[in-house]
């Protein structure tokens, strides 16, 4: 599958970013995996990311910064924080930016949702990548 865009972990937690980073690689992904704030601005400064999967915190800050550091580089960030949630956080994530929340330890179907997410606003806002959008969602639901 090629996506025209990266896929950021952003995770200090070692077995939360091993099971999204093992659910993204079945997914045919290669997802870069960070534990810091800082080292999401090196690859937001080298790569073209379309999505990031943020822990609350990481070892330098947290979600809110990973947040402002995609939005000075993309303008509309993608971001989706992983974590155990009440309502009321769910809330504020989304009231600052965060595109949505999943519950952590993460599910294959719930990362893969995401995923189809971000293909779909890619496909919104680069027609160009409508035909490999239909062809990498009948592989993804074919398996």
């Amino acid at each position: 599958m090629s996506i025209p865009w990266q896929v950021v972990v952003a995770s200090s937690d070692l077995e939360n970013r091993r099971t999204l980073a093992s659910i993204l690689v079945r997914l045919g992904l290669d997802p870069f995996c960070v534990s810091a704030v800082s080292q999401c601005r090196e690859v937001f400064a080298k790569e073209i990311v379309g999505l990031v999967f943020s822990d609350p915190c990481l070892s330098d800050g947290d979600y809110r910064d990973v947040l402002a550091a995609s939005k000075s580089i993309y303008g509309i960030p993608y971001l989706v924080l992983t974590c155990r949630h009440t309502h009321s956080e769910y809330r504020e994530a989304v009231g600052v930016g965060v595109f949505d929340v999943i519950t952590a330890p993460c599910r294959p179907t719930d990362v893969e949702w995401m995923v189809l997410q971000a293909r779909r606003s890619e496909r919104k806002r680069n027609p160009r990548a409508v035909a490999a959008d239909h062809l990498w969602e009948i592989e993804a639901i074919m398996g």
